[in-house]
């Protein structure tokens, strides 16, 4: 084994062992343990900047020679500039680049959710307001066809806005004046804090927020970093810019504690 990768195990092992001994990953090993599904349950984060590298990690995910990978730009308000710089990141890849818009007309759309999203490999989500993007999706029942993906091992991912809807919780600038707690589908356990080095709030809220309880501890990702997660288990730290590091928040003996994952390039 290189030492790159012995290090990146040995902390993304520490990490699970630790979260392994806590009340809340008891609780959900019980609940997986009950209901466990035979596929493996893949999602692929980044604290911000899901561009080409990121896609095609995700595309090697699906184990397809050429995946069809879709975005779902809710959180942007089914933003054109987004869907055409989607397109443009997975020109240089051997994918099959789709994408779903959420304003949608009946007479316009001629598959269910479901048709649309459990016939892909992947799916990207946009970033965007989280506290909007969720909403919609609970409204139109995009929430339980996720779900439905991500127990049958479609890979899921994204970044902003794309990698905080797959936690319980985390910090978000969805709404007026200040950020604040936003809660999530909580396919990932725990929290998380995309853009920890972008935007200068970030990091002593979520440092406030775990040391006080209100929230749960978890993953922060700078830009150009993030996680790969299999089953809520952490199983590759990544990034496409070497000073962008990954990073579990807890508490432990009453303080909080930053623990950075070093990231492998991709």
């Amino acid at each position: 084994m290189k030492r790159r990768e012995f290090i990146v195990s040995s902390v993304a092992g520490s990490v699970g062992a630790t979260l392994s001994h806590s009340p809340l990953a008891a609780s959900a090993g019980d609940d997986a343990m009950q209901a466990r599904p035979t596929t493996t349950r893949k999602v692929l984060i980044a604290g911000g900047n899901f561009n080409t590298a990121f896609i095609r990690y995700m595309a090697q995910l699906t184990g397809k020679p050429r995946p069809k990978l879709l975005y779902l730009p809710t959180a942007s308000a089914d933003s054109p500039n987004g869907v055409i710089s989607w397109y443009r990141n997975c020109a240089p890849l051997n994918v099959e680049p789709s994408h779903q818009i959420s304003f949608i007309a009946s007479t316009q759309q001629a598959r269910s959710w479901e048709e649309v999203l459990l016939s892909v490999d992947g799916i990207v989500c946009s970033g965007g307001n989280t506290l909007n993007q969720q909403a919609i999706w609970k409204a139109q029942g995009i929430d339980v066809v996720l779900r439905q993906a991500w127990d049958r091992g479609i890979v899921l991912g994204g970044a902003s806005a794309g990698s905080l809807c797959w936690f319980e919780e985390g910090t978000t600038d969805s709404r007026p004046k200040a950020l604040s707690v936003v809660k999530c589908l909580g396919f990932l356990k725990g929290s998380h804090s995309p853009h920890y080095d972008a935007e200068a709030g970030r990091r002593p809220l979520y440092h406030k927020l775990i040391g006080s309880g209100e929230m749960k501890p978890g993953y922060a990702c700078d830009n150009d970093a993030g996680i790969y997660f299999e089953d809520n288990e952490v199983k590759r730290v990544v990034s496409t810019r070497a000073a962008a590091k990954v990073y579990y928040v807890s508490v432990v003996g009453g303080q909080v504690v930053e623990r950075t994952l070093t990231p492998e390039p991709i």
